[in-house]
């Protein structure tokens, strides 16, 4: 009998937490299990082991990013939703790098798996981000993964204390988005 207040969606949610605490490599059942106050065995009447949490958290954190994303960029077009798209997603990888890196790399077990709905969301608003730039339709994809690629790469060294130069980190990231909406507008304009 699985026990009270136990459910894979708590589960879930306390080896998030723990991921963003110790990082997502360090996660292990049996340090969920001493957090939560069960045996490890336990976990696995909510859960089928490392592997399908870790994927449970992805989908916890795409879906987390998609609404960050979605909410920051409401009503906004141009380098006004650029800027709203990549404060989001910064803040949000710095509250969550746990959970955040989970997310990387996942693959998909079919069409049916929520974490392709979640990661929809999260390319729905970026393309809405850049649609505002009313770029060539053969440049979309390529600058939907630039704009991942850097906001990521930013946002992850970030929060891995990647940053040790004396230059503000925050002049640096205005500066990332100002040169991100030059080269979108110059682009949309050729």
């Amino acid at each position: 009998m699985p026990r009270a207040g136990l459910d894979p969606a708590t589960v879930t949610e306390a080896g998030a937490a723990l991921a963003d605490e110790i990082g997502i490599a360090q996660l292990s059942m049996g340090g969920l299990a001493e957090r939560l106050g069960v045996k490890t065995p336990s976990l696995y009447k909510h859960v089928d082991g490392l592997a399908d949490l870790t994927h449970r958290i992805a989908v916890l954190a795409a879906t987390e990013v998609g609404d960050a994303l979605r909410d920051a960029t409401q009503g906004r077009a141009g380098g006004e939703a650029l800027a709203g798209a990549a404060q989001a997603l910064r803040r949000y990888v710095k509250a969550h790098p746990g959970r955040y890196a989970a997310t990387v790399g996942v693959r998909a077990s079919g069409s049916d798996d929520p974490f392709v709905a979640a990661s929809l969301r999260t390319l729905a608003s970026l393309s809405a981000v850049l649609h505002g730039y009313r770029l060539d339709p053969a440049d979309e994809v390529h600058a939907l993964r630039m704009l991942r690629s850097v906001l990521h790469g930013f946002a992850t060294l970030e929060a891995s204390d990647g940053f040790q130069m004396a230059t503000d980190v925050d002049e640096s990231f205005d500066w990332l988005i100002e040169f991100l909406d030059r080269g979108l507008r110059a682009n949309a304009e050729r």
